[in-house]
């Protein structure tokens, strides 16, 4: 008697429902680089909609209100992957039955792709590349799993051969005739002999192992192989679905963002003054470029926010809650502001600041709006990402021009840097002010919650430090003898910086030219004339503020409230 093994069912199907979950997530990943329409899942629910009958429609709408899209959605990936572990079980017996299961959606999900307005031939591009993924992936696990693919045969006993096999193909070869293990070939165990199908029976350890359509491989049914292989499929499924995901709202934001006009301010600001920018090569401009403004966050995956779907929620310990689309955030009278933000984290001399023009509404006239309570002395703001910063409600209720900005430098914010809304507070350092993507604002008390740093060892409340740096020279550099401009800039936010003084080898404090500002809200430049002589030097800057105060000159680290020393660099002279 011969014996035959068949791969079981669940195997097959575990390996059509990862090629499956691999194929949508590389089209998901390829969707996200031409556009999310282009995703087959989606083209083939926009089809289901334009195709369904309004009563069916109605009856949606009734029943799933506005999930109704999602419900659809659900519906469409459920069916897939019932056909793709049917697949994946149909591709044991052949593999051509699991491609061409996959190629004919495929097919569906082009047409569907195509039918959408404004469609192109790029737009088949993620739909073909997720259709070759599942394919390669579902051949990929059935190999790895030791399963065999085997040619239809129908099996009727000992001394019958295969249904369509020619006269002598049944022969049981013991030895190596045939490669052990070969679809469709009896393996036996002998010495080499070859039997025909009739005489004695043969030792049960010369028994053929007659391997049949769907049949294990020589080596049997290897389940960790299987399963190994399929958590590396759910994990390559799973990022490339996620990164799709990422790139395909940021298409959408960006097209959300590109489309957007800017309501003109109801307080603008005004024209900078003459001066502001001395325009010496290697200083720091008076208004920092976008592109170039510094970002520092907690972000690992920058949020891609719609503005269609943005909500900011005002409530805590106010009268009457307040809860704000980006329209009605745009509607309200909005004011223009030169302010110049700083990183706690920047250390002396650091980079981590940077100057711009914002545009927003002010956050105390929402405030005075919502009604704050006696008491109230903190707003706890949360960002789309889930980061909070808790802000002074003094500080925000003084007078100055703190934000719920959605523009800088002229343009809608860009998304590193907050897009749609972000919080703008002079005075304070960026952990516990300039809180981007916001769209929480929870009025409470200090003494009742926590942001996101303070627990990790940093300041509750954080004013920002008098600080001043040198731009240039740099550190290090090699000059030549004669007049050197030494420059820089410094910065006091909300009070304004009244004077800054440079020494040279620790000889007499020199004051330096100071540019014009447009108020105290912004970093001002400073410049200093020197006669450079040969030799190396040191070079020395403090600030003093609107208020009297010259910086320190000990020397701290940021943590936990801001860094402080003064800023001093070396220089060799020939």
């Amino acid at each position: 008697m011969q014996r035959t093994y068949r791969a079981p069912a669940w195997a097959g199907a575990l390996a059509g429902l990862t090629a499956g979950a691999v194929a949508l997530g590389i089209a998901q990943l390829a969707a996200g680089i031409f556009g999310p329409r282009t995703f087959p899942v989606v083209a083939v629910g926009d089809v289901v909609v334009d195709l369904t009958p309004a009563p069916v429609k109605d009856f949606a709408i009734n029943a799933f209100g506005a999930n109704d899209k999602t419900v659809l959605v659900g519906g469409v990936l459920v069916v897939l992957a019932l056909i793709a572990a049917g697949l994946g079980v149909a591709a044991l017996r052949r593999p051509v039955y699991g491609d061409a299961g996959l190629v004919a959606f495929g097919v569906v999900g082009v047409l569907a792709v195509l039918t959408r307005p404004g469609a192109g031939v790029v737009g088949v591009v993620p739909t073909v590349a997720g259709v070759a993924a599942g394919m390669w992936t579902l051949r990929a696990l059935v190999r790895r799993a030791g399963l065999a693919f085997g040619e239809p045969a129908a099996y009727e006993g000992a001394d019958a051969p295969y249904e369509g096999a020619d006269a002598d193909a049944d022969r049981t070869v013991a030895g190596g005739s045939a490669a052990e293990g070969e679809p469709g070939t009896p393996v036996g165990t002998g010495t080499g002999t070859v039997s025909g199908t009739g005489g004695e029976p043969e030792p049960e350890a010369m028994r053929p192992v007659v391997m049949r359509p769907g049949a294990y491989g020589a080596g049997g049914f290897d389940r960790r192989r299987l399963l190994t292989g399929v958590a590396g499929g759910v994990v390559v499924a799973g990022a490339a679905t996620v990164l799709g995901r990422t790139l395909g709202s940021r298409q959408a934001v960006d097209t959300a963002r590109g489309g957007l006009a800017l309501p003109a301010p109801a307080t603008p600001a005004a024209p900078l003054p003459a001066g502001t920018d001395f325009r010496i090569g290697g200083l720091s401009p008076f208004v920092t470029r976008n592109r170039d403004f510094y970002r520092v966050d907690t972000a690992l995956v920058v949020p891609q926010v719609d503005p269609r779907a943005w909500r900011l929620r005002v409530h805590g310990m106010v009268d009457r809650p307040i809860e704000l689309t980006f329209d009605d955030l745009l509607g309200r009278p909005l004011t223009e502001a030169d302010i110049t933000l700083t990183c706690v984290s920047n250390p002396v001399g650091g980079e981590y600041i940077g100057n711009a023009r914002w545009l927003g509404v002010r956050m105390a006239d929402v405030l005075r709006e919502a009604g704050l309570q006696s008491g109230a002395d903190m707003l706890l703001s949360t960002s789309e990402d889930g980061f909070t910063c808790g802000t002074p409600v003094d500080v925000v209720m003084d007078g100055r021009d703190a934000l719920f900005a959605v523009a800088m430098n002229g343009e809608v914010l860009p998304v590193d840097h907050g897009f749609p809304v972000r919080q703008v507070v002079p005075g304070l350092y960026g952990y516990v002010s300039a809180t981007k993507w916001v769209v929480d604002v929870k009025v409470t008390r200090f003494d009742r919650d926590e942001a996101y740093w303070t627990p990790r060892g940093w300041a509750a409340k954080a004013p920002i430090k008098t600080q001043s740096r040198i731009d240039l020279p740099r550190q290090g550099a090699a000059l030549r003898a004669g007049r050197t401009t030494v420059a820089g800039v410094a910065w006091a936010q909300h009070t304004g910086i009244e004077a800054v003084e440079v020494r040279v080898d620790r000889g007499e404090w020199r004051r330096a030219r100071l540019a014009a500002v447009p108020g105290p809200d912004t970093w001002r430049q400073w410049a200093l004339d020197w006669d450079a002589v040969p030799g190396r030097h040191t070079i020395e800057v403090r600030a003093t503020d609107a208020a009297g105060r010259t910086q320190a000159e000990q020397q701290a680290p940021p943590a936990p409230d801001g860094a402080t020393g003064w800023h001093t660099i070396t220089v060799q002279v020939a």
